[in-house]
């Protein structure tokens, strides 16, 4: 693992959230409470989007959003803070692509490359995915390309607590 300077300025990092049990949109503010509360400097949160599932079509629609922050945690603890926040909030264990509660992914931290057991950045299926690469493209400031994949929900308004 490299290491990552705790002293120096913080490491910007986007984070991907998603649902499509329960209530959605609470699911991804609790997530956005809990990520605050750990230890995470939100710096923008895209508009909210609705998407079909992918892998396992046979399931509810997803509502999904990206979220840019700054963090002094190392990858590593970052990614067990976004699991141990699933859990809180209640992901159950399911199988692969299934429906969920909550998913947090680790997109992008600063220009880091990594690959290790359970952990690869940037996220190695980001690019193929509209409902990742728009958010990602509005929290950024870049223009961003239309797709019949995602429905625009909610403005950024959504995160306001």
């Amino acid at each position: 693992m490299p290491r990552i300077d705790t002293a120096g300025p913080a490491n910007t990092v986007y984070l991907g959230l998603g649902s499509n049990l329960g209530d959605r949109r609470a699911q991804l503010r609790a997530a956005l409470q809990e990520l605050i509360q750990g230890r995470i400097s939100i710096i923008a949160v895209s508009s909210l989007y609705e998407t079909q599932p992918v892998g396992f079509a046979d399931q509810g629609l997803f509502l999904n959003a990206v979220v840019k922050a700054n963090t002094w945690l190392e990858p590593r603890q970052l990614l067990d803070l976004a699991k141990s926040i699933e859990r809180r909030l209640g992901r159950k264990p399911r199988f692969r692509n299934g429906p969920r509660e909550l998913d947090i992914d680790l997109l992008v931290y600063d220009a880091l490359r990594l690959r290790e057991p359970g952990l690869e950045l940037p996220h190695p299926r980001m690019a193929e995915r509209a409902f990742v690469q728009i958010p990602l493209a509005e929290v950024d400031g870049r223009p961003l390309a239309p797709s019949s994949a995602v429905r625009l929900v909610e403005p950024p308004s959504w995160a306001s607590f």
